[in-house]
């Protein structure tokens, strides 16, 4: 069997060199190899060195969660042009907003499904204040006291924020006692102001975004964070936004994942018409990977690469494909071309068979249970 240095140094891309060293020696990647890397055809050498830097952190686990996604409304203030989701009229035939008890229903189904996580995000509604946010937390935890609640993108704490008149801080606390545990990292799209303004000129910029979740980290908060690529963004825009987070993960430490949120093309007001590739995807991970040394675990995200793509991807840098779902909204309102929930032994089965080990986790990253050779 060929080592690593042996493997890597047959690659047909010489520009690779430098930075191979500075991977095998554990030294940081800079903005300018990052564009070397999204400029490589050498697919094979990228798959390799970022496979490496993830089982140096992760082993081969490959992680997974028993969730549940529940989009509480999709009535929204905000305009964004790649959203096929959200309606900013109440009286759109495809507006919905949940009560309590159908948020309940659907966390209970969940729970008696092996659930640890809900997963909560949805519009922006004109007409919630501020306790009918809060109270989805208090309701769920309530009902579900050993359930994890996941809520919220830092877009959502900004807008309770300026509901409530509240600062980020104080929000996130009232939050936190009701029942919050951690953050998704939604909203995050791509930090170019210039790309913002073309696809989400409503939506807050990258300092308000990272500032929330520094906050949450600092109290105790942790949160995923996200990107979303395929539209019409640079590979410098992709990779000046994974270093902001890199710098971002330097002060608090708080990210536990970071997920590449593939652009789903269908049925929203941006001229671009393509899914993205499966090169593309790969490509991404990988890069991701590679640069963010301070972040313990990138995210396949099956929902929106597609569960074929997503197995590869856990030989590219990928140590997670996130979880069963149940129910998945924004995605596929976009086109996303993915089921709409995964069963956990199906799971398993596509992490076993990309020769990586399964592992059922919590939210955290905590395993609850590793399904070696034996449990197979």
């Amino acid at each position: 069997m060929l080592s690593i240095e042996k493997k890597l140094s047959l690659t047909s891309d010489k520009r690779l060199f430098p930075i191979i060293d500075k991977v095998l020696n554990g030294e940081r990647l800079s903005f300018e190899d990052g564009i070397t890397l999204f400029n490589t055809n050498d697919l094979n050498t990228l798959g390799i060195l970022a496979n490496y830097v993830t089982e140096k952190k992760n082993g081969k686990y490959a992680y997974f969660v028993i969730n549940r996604q529940i989009n509480p409304t999709n009535v929204c203030s905000l305009e964004c042009k790649f959203c096929a989701f959200a309606t900013i009229d109440k009286n759109d035939p495809k507006a919905y907003e949940m009560s309590l008890d159908e948020i309940v229903e659907k966390a209970g189904y969940a729970v008696e499904n092996g659930a640890s996580e809900v997963h909560i995000v949805g519009g922006l509604h004109p007409d919630w204040t501020f306790e009918n946010y809060k109270s989805i937390i208090s309701v769920l935890r309530k009902n579900f006291p050993d359930l994890h609640i996941k809520a919220f993108t830092a877009v959502e704490i900004d807008y309770l924020s300026r509901l409530s008149g509240k600062s980020y801080k104080d929000v996130l606390i009232e939050l936190k006692e009701a029942g919050l545990n951690s953050l998704p990292g939604g909203g995050a799209e791509i930090f170019s102001p210039k790309v913002r303004r073309i696809i989400a000129p409503e939506k807050i910029g990258w300092k308000k975004y990272l500032q929330i979740h520094k906050t949450a980290h600092r109290l105790g908060i942790h949160s995923t964070t996200t990107m979303l690529y395929g539209h019409v963004e640079s590979y410098e825009d992709r990779v000046d936004h994974i270093l902001k987070i890199r710098e971002a993960q330097d002060e608090t430490g708080g990210f536990t994942c970071f997920i590449p949120l593939a652009y789903q093309p269908e049925n929203n007001e941006l001229s671009v018409d393509e899914h993205t590739s499966g090169i593309d995807d790969l490509k991404t991970i990988a890069v991701s990977r590679l640069l963010l040394d301070n972040v313990p675990h990138i995210k396949a995200y099956w929902v929106m690469i597609g569960e074929k793509i997503a197995q590869i991807a856990l030989n590219f840098g990928a140590d997670d494909m996130d979880g069963t779902v149940m129910e998945e909204k924004i995605a596929h309102f976009a086109g996303a071309k993915s089921p709409t929930a995964q069963q956990k032994e199906k799971l398993i089965r596509l992490i076993k068979e990309a020769g990586k080990i399964p592992v059922e986790r919590d939210t955290l990253y905590n395993p609850i249970r590793i399904y070696d050779e034996q449990h197979l």
